[in-house]
């Protein structure tokens, strides 16, 4: 995934080096491949098949023509510089992979059911293998049969294998990092409790880690970062495995971050109410050095 870096709003001074943005994603024009739909070009970049139908006057059902032009704004926040290795927030289904403290990459991803959740806390990467073979777990074979599928405890490499080509195990947990046979299920709550990338990110995350590579896995609905210059971005993602008031973890965010004087409460409220998981800006500034409305859109 391509890193969009924010512009500096201020100059710093001569021996003070400007922060690194938060915000990464950024606002562009995608030209429609056949086979695209709606709920596909989300899951690639990280935006809700809704949210990119409201953007662009569609119905969510809408078909696609080959050529469409959509226009796409998949704005995140990074979770606060972490020095090494991988963050998984689970509200907002993405990966963030760091490296001497610079953000490297980051990846939309499918996480667990909220019957089957994701498991936060520390771990680190105890394996990485090429063409997986997926051991079927118990618990996973007894829901086959429940449902009146074949039950299969072994799947070979090859198309029909959900952990995709690389595998990427995590210590202490039967949950690991892994890519899919199924490309739409990304950015969504899919899985056993596993980490689901598209193919593409998959290899590429694979490339960067190693064995022992640290992975911490949090659950922050909410992401308030203070830019350059003083713009304000709060993200809010729903709370979809029912652990948090959103109200009461923004006011702690902004408090912490010390930007309460400076928030318009119209668009914060607009923000909490709408859980669109995208970085807005809620600052009171109108007309500020940072306009969204003038900034350029690139073609992908």
């Amino acid at each position: 995934m391509t890193l969009y870096t924010a512009p500096v709003l201020s100059a710093p001074g001569p021996d003070v080096a400007p922060a690194p943005s938060r915000v990464v994603g950024g606002e562009f024009l995608y030209k429609v491949k056949r086979g695209d739909s709606l709920a596909l070009i989300g899951a690639r970049f990280g935006v809700g098949p809704q949210r990119l139908a409201r953007a662009n006057g569609l119905s969510p059902r809408s078909g696609l023509s080959v050529g469409q032009a959509i226009h796409v704004d998949n704005r995140h926040l990074a979770p606060p510089v972490v020095r090494e290795g991988i963050v998984i927030n689970i509200p907002q289904r993405l990966l963030f992979f760091y490296r001497d403290g610079t953000l490297e990459g980051w990846y939309p991803v499918s996480l667990g059911r909220r019957d089957w959740q994701t498991p936060t806390g520390l771990f680190t990467v105890s394996a990485r293998r090429r063409h997986p073979t997926w051991r079927v777990p118990p618990s996973i074979q007894e829901e086959m049969r429940r449902q009146g599928q074949r039950v299969r405890t072994r799947v070979p490499p090859g198309a029909d294998n959900p952990l995709g080509g690389y595998w990427i195990g995590l210590s202490g947990s039967l949950c690991g990092i892994h890519g899919t046979n199924a490309p739409s299920s990304i950015y969504g709550f899919r899985t056993h409790g596993c980490v689901r990338l598209h193919s593409d990110d998959a290899a590429d995350l694979f490339s960067r880690v190693s064995v022992g590579t640290s992975v911490e896995v949090i659950y922050e609905p909410i992401l308030l970062a203070r830019e350059a210059g003083g713009a304000v971005f709060l993200e809010v993602n729903p709370d979809v495995y029912g652990r948090m008031d959103l109200r009461a973890g923004f006011e702690g965010a902004a408090a912490r971050e010390n930007v309460l004087d400076s928030l318009d409460p119209a668009r914060v409220d607009a923000a909490l109410a709408a859980q669109e998981g995208l970085a807005t800006r809620v600052d009171r500034a109108q007309s500020g050095l940072w306009r969204e409305e003038s900034r350029p859109l690139t073609r992908r």
